[in-house]
């Protein structure tokens, strides 16, 4: 009889890699009865026709999301001091002060910031936080769903959401092991996690480092390097359609070689817009040179405004948009769930383009699994003002650090460099996909197919 392992989604982030891709194959293969602990408004079981258990009771305490800011805040002041290094400041938003509701949490969040920035109290907070979620009515009903259920081990997709922690925490309790997979490239100097299980996942022995390094709490013995599943569609030749199919699909020129413009979310880059048009009007001159060049505009998938409408139509003849195809299911950026569709349409744009460009996205990644080059933007807009955040204060943040080399990529440092930076690389005078490769081996790791085989293998291991 195949035992039953529970994959908890916290939220919807979670879906691309754990619903979306031949992971449950792979769990079932490997003689796992793979089980969607759901707690997202997704439908598994309606939409992909796989086994879930959906979590009606998505209660946290009151008090969680404060003592959860102050526990990110605390341990950023923690590491900053121990660490000697004021980057870790960088990762802290201003509070919300916007009404007396949140006027009262924020002077809470600040109080607790000022009793508990040390080690200690680190520690403190994270006990509290547990405390807190055992004391709720989700925290009984997923312990109640358990005990019906009976799974040999919990799984979650995200070690990022407070929604998670009353799941775990009752899986715990009662003695089945529990693993959290950490979510993405840039998520643990972020202090970025909110749970804490018997065994972590993680992308690659760089990630491992960071994590054992951050979180003296956790033994070498429970971080597990699995790699991801993000990137394994790169690597799938059937999701690749011919070029003259792509570009009638999608209205392309097939005449032109094409630029993707890949949008970031506005908390990222809130003039994203202008670099869009900064980008169309180096391709009308490099046009007016000769060339012959348009851009897929790709917006980020979390992004819900219209910003950059007012570009594009004003740039109709260069700029083309391919949306990605993901879906609203809530009313929150980590309520939207992407499709199996999605997987191929990024890959042929990957596929059918010549270069990415972005603000230190790691769409990077994604392109220079097909050999493409990564233009980042490092310039500031004349639009910038006071409360609109620089961009450039990204590429100092530490995931950054890990390039093996500044020429991982090229660096539009102004706009005037840009058309330069695009020619150059059109032209065939610069390539650094060698040293983004380098870069993605250090990120991803080296086994970009076999994450979902690593992690189930790693699974039947301990729970044997």
């Amino acid at each position: 009889m195949a035992k039953k392992v529970f994959v908890l989604f916290p939220d919807g982030i979670g879906l691309r890699n754990f619903a979306l891709t031949n992971f449950k194959e792979e769990g079932e293969k490997q003689g796992i009865d793979v089980c969607y602990w759901n707690n997202t408004n997704f439908s598994i079981k309606d939409r992909l026709g796989y086994n879930e258990v959906v979590i009606e009771d998505q209660t946290i305490h009151s008090l969680t999301p404060i003592y959860s800011r102050a526990r990110k805040r605390t341990e950023l002041n923690v590491w900053t001091k121990k660490l000697s290094d004021a980057v870790y400041q960088m990762y802290k938003f201003p509070l919300s002060i916007n009404g007396l509701n949140n006027k009262i949490k924020s002077g809470l969040i600040r109080l607790l910031i000022g009793l508990k920035s040390s080690e200690r109290g680190v520690v403190s907070i994270r006990e509290k936080i547990k405390q807190l979620e055992r004391s709720t009515s989700k925290y009984k009903y997923c312990k109640q769903q358990l005990e019906e259920h009976r799974p040999v081990a919990v799984m979650s997709t995200s070690q990022r959401a407070t929604q998670a922690i009353a799941p775990l925490l009752a899986a715990k309790d009662l003695g089945i092991p529990t693993i959290t997979f950490i979510y993405s490239w840039d998520n643990v100097p972020k202090a970025m996690l909110v749970v804490e299980t018997d065994y972590y996942y993680v992308w690659s022995d760089h990630m491992k480092s960071e994590l054992l390094q951050y979180y003296p709490f956790i033994k070498e013995e429970q971080v597990v390097v699995t790699g991801t599943p993000q990137f394994g569609p790169h690597f799938d030749e059937s999701l690749v359609v011919p070029r003259e199919t792509f570009f009638a699909e999608h209205n392309l020129d097939i005449e032109k070689k094409y630029i993707c413009f890949s949008g970031d979310d506005e908390t990222t880059s809130p003039l994203d817009q202008y670099y869009l048009e900064d980008l169309a009007k180096a391709v009308r001159g490099l046009n007016g040179e000769g060339y012959n060049l348009g851009i897929i505009y790709r917006k980020c998938p979390v992004d819900f405004t219209d910003r950059y409408q007012k570009v594009i139509d004003g740039y109709t003849d260069v700029i083309t948009v391919i949306d990605p195809i993901w879906e609203q299911i809530g009313s929150s950026w980590n309520e939207i769930a992407p499709s199996k569709e999605d997987f191929a349409m990024l890959v042929n744009v990957c596929k059918h383009t010549e270069l990415v460009t972005n603000v230190c996205s790691s769409t990077v990644f994604d392109f220079v699994a097909h050999d493409k080059p990564c233009i980042y933007y490092n310039y500031e807009q004349p639009q910038l003002k006071k409360g609109i955040r620089d961009i450039g204060q990204n590429y100092h943040y530490v995931h950054f650090r890990s390039m093996p080399s500044k020429d991982a990529v090229l660096w539009a440092l102004n706009k005037e460099e840009l058309k330069d930076r695009v020619k150059s690389v059109l032209d065939g005078e610069v390539n650094p996909v060698p040293v983004t490769k380098q870069w993605f081996s250090v990120i991803v790791g080296n086994t970009p197919t076999e994450a979902c085989e690593n992690i189930w293998k790693s699974i039947n291991q301990l729970i044997k």
